[in-house]
């Protein structure tokens, strides 16, 4: 056996209270650092190489600030917002981030599933209030100026029960809840940090990532459609969304307004055909096309100048105000209401922007902080929260197009900001005649990367067919229930299938290489050969309460010996075989003389003296798994066959101790544990 080293002891106590004094000690020199890593813009921005990088980050950023506006605009739609608390998201979100993060090429701003998330919290609190969720509906002003007494008292009662007076009517609300699921995200995120949280980033893994992203897609796509046909129908609301908005659409399709289907019909050929091209000559152009803005430019002028508002009743965005509205503190009692709806929200805010940023930093040859990432994220949504913006995420297509246009540092993030605070400023009111199927067209079009996802079905299920279940199983809960328990159910099955795949591992029996010391699974490979009296059994997972049963039936099943049946199998006929020597009779229940009943006490001539189990793939053993092989060598030692175990990980040997495998003083151990297969079978040939 080799030598195990021997480690000393730590002291955690000590470490723990010389780490506490650690970071409870100020000094200048602790504050500076301090400072820096919390603001690591202080770090890179003296650092800034301006010949070198100027020109790229002031390109990207005014490619983003230029694809941002109409973006930003569009989704308020997702939120059920007015478009300027967007632009305010946007503008505030990159400020922010530009001085906390730690990527140099993310895109942090709105997003659309953090936007849809943000939308369904926000449509069900008005619909608990007593709005009306239909878009071009009055407010309702909670003042009993409502012809239905009692929706009026219903509304009046919530919004006083909200903190909010009773003056404040269904944009004044919405935003409030908004703004309250914002700060609670970000407090969430800042704890996180605070916490050393991030593992909890691990449990989302690509499939349920990618799943929730798509099946979110389609719910985004069903909310678009409405606004693309110009049908006047309810916001639906709770579990089941998707199909029950279909059902509505249908139900109004006679109602569709033929110049809200003609502009949509036009806008998605433009942009689907301008991005496909894009994509196909992306290498000849040195910036992306801004295809959004031009088509929004354009509609805007044809909808102004053509009257369509007027003349065809096509639906408009409305007045855009300019200018900043003066900050206010989110309402503590709407906090209480959706401090629920903000968990799922800053998780999925948080990983998608740590994977996009690792994503990006890896590529560029540069690191992150993870850590440093969440409260940048999480200040990202407590900070604008106060400025009447909602929650913010980074987004995959706006880091691509930035990195293809040459950004180098978040400076990039700074212009785009001045773009926006342009629009905020002076530009605002000229989108008053922008129909909003224009923006729905924009929404469905910037779906297009999540629903290809549909296409790589085949080649995902060639690779890892319990992975496409869990993309399936995630897509079809975040369409067909709701994003949130979508992504809940995504999570826990995911878990699932692990515990499944650790339940019922491979297991094998093994034959040796020709000519080799080494052994592989008899069923798989060809012209192996096979150990005469030696068993060799492989367990492709850790050995613990949940598979002690299967451990055990594969391994009967496969040596086809059960120790437990022919142990009690001998003893009946033992038992017999004095009964009739105890009456005289020389000849046993069988007919035959006792010479021959040896032969008779075992079904089938055993054809081992050896069971090798190659524990190379069992990971870890709890106190069930000791016992089990415990169990077997007991079992198998009364039959006269050995155990041996074969390439024990450390910590499995010491569980095997602990758990008094090896005897007390560990005597037998050099018998019972080697470090390879082929030792172990040497040691098993030389037995007699």
């Amino acid at each position: 056996l080799m030598e195990r080293k021997t480690h000393v002891k730590i002291n955690r106590k000590e470490v723990m209270l010389a780490k506490l004094r650690k970071s409870c000690s100020c000094t200048p020199q602790k504050m500076k650092n301090f400072l820096m890593d919390f603001f690591p813009v202080l770090r890179w921005l003296p650092k800034y190489r301006c010949k070198e990088y100027i020109w790229g980050d002031v390109m990207s950023g005014l490619v983003i600030g230029i694809i941002l506006v109409p973006q930003a605009i569009a989704y308020s739609l997702l939120a059920g917002l007015k478009p300027i608390y967007s632009l305010y998201t946007s503008f505030f979100a990159n400020i922010i981030y530009f001085l906390m993060g730690t990527s140099r090429h993310v895109s942090v701003g709105i997003f659309s599933l953090i936007s849809l998330m943000v939308g369904q919290v926000v449509d069900r609190e008005l619909l608990l209030a007593g709005f009306d969720l239909n878009d071009d509906a009055p407010p309702a002003s909670g003042d009993g100026s409502l012809q239905n007494d009692n929706l009026s008292n219903t509304t009046a009662f919530n919004l006083t029960i909200a903190g909010i007076n009773a003056e404040c009517g269904k944009e004044c609300y919405a935003i409030g809840i908004a703004t309250a699921l914002t700060f609670m995200a970000g407090v969430y995120q800042v704890l996180m940090g605070i916490f050393r949280l991030g593992f909890v980033s691990m449990y989302l893994s690509e499939s349920v990532l990618d799943g929730f992203a798509t099946g979110a897609s389609l719910t985004i796509l069903t909310a678009q459609v409405k606004y693309l046909i110009g049908i006047k129908i309810p916001r639906s609301q709770g579990h089941g969304m998707l199909v029950i908005t279909w059902i509505n659409i249908f139900r109004n399709i006679s109602q569709a307004n033929l110049c809200d289907v003609i502009t949509s019909a036009i806008c998605i050929v433009v942009l689907v055909t301008a991005k496909e091209l894009g994509d196909r000559y992306k290498h000849k152009l040195k910036f992306p096309l801004p295809t959004e803005l031009v088509v929004i430019v354009v509609a805007t002028l044809v909808s102004h100048y053509g009257k369509l508002n007027e003349v065809y009743a096509s639906s408009v965005s409305g007045a855009i105000p300019t200018g900043f509205i003066p900050p206010k503190v989110p309402e503590f009692n709407l906090m209480l209401r959706v401090a629920l709806d903000a968990l799922p929200l800053a998780i999925v805010s948080f990983v998608f922007t740590v994977s996009l940023s690792e994503m990006f930093a890896k590529k560029y040859a540069y690191t992150i902080r993870a850590n440093q990432e969440m409260f940048a994220v999480g200040f990202c949504n407590i900070i604008p929260s106060f400025f009447h913006s909602f929650a913010t995420s980074a987004a995959l297509a706006k880091t691509l197009v930035k990195t293809s246009t040459g950004c180098q540092t978040q400076i990039s993030g700074v212009i785009s900001a001045m773009v926006v605070l342009l629009v905020l400023l002076f530009l605002a009111p000229l989108f008053y005649s922008l129909q909003k199927c224009v923006l729905a067209c924009i929404i469905i079009v910037s779906l297009r990367g999540a629903l290809r996802k549909f296409r790589d079905v085949p080649a995902r299920y060639h690779v890892n067919k319990v992975d496409t279940l869990v993309w399936v199983v995630t897509m079809s809960a975040s369409a067909l229930v709701s994003t949130e328990i979508g992504l809940l159910v995504g999570i826990v099955f995911s878990m699932l299938c692990i515990i499944v795949r650790t339940q019922r591992p491979r297991t094998a029996l093994l034959g040796q290489i020709q000519d080799t010391s080494f052994y592989e699974d008899d069923l798989e490979y060809e012209n192996l050969s096979t150990v005469p009296k030696v068993k060799i059994f492989r367990f492709e997972a850790p050995l613990y309460y949940a598979n002690r049963n299967y451990f055990l039936k594969s391994l009967y099943r496969l040596t086809n010996l059960d120790p437990n049946l022919e142990a009690a199998r001998r003893k009946k006929y033992e038992k017999k075989e004095k009964q009739h020597l105890k009456k005289g009779n020389h000849r046993t229940a069988n007919g035959l003389g006792i010479g021959e009943t040896t032969l008779q006490l075992v079904p089938k001539q055993i054809d081992f003296q050896a069971l090798i189990v190659d524990c190379s793939s069992i990971s870890f053993l709890d106190t069930t798994g000791v016992n089990t092989l415990k169990e077997i060598l007991k079992d198998y030692k009364n039959l006269n066959i050995s155990v041996l175990l074969a390439c024990c990980n450390p910590s499995v040997i010491d569980s095997l101790k602990r758990g008094g495998y090896f005897g007390k003083d560990f005597g037998c151990m050099q018998e019972m544990l080697f470090y390879s297969i082929h030792n172990a079978v040497l040691f098993a040939k030389d037995q007699k």
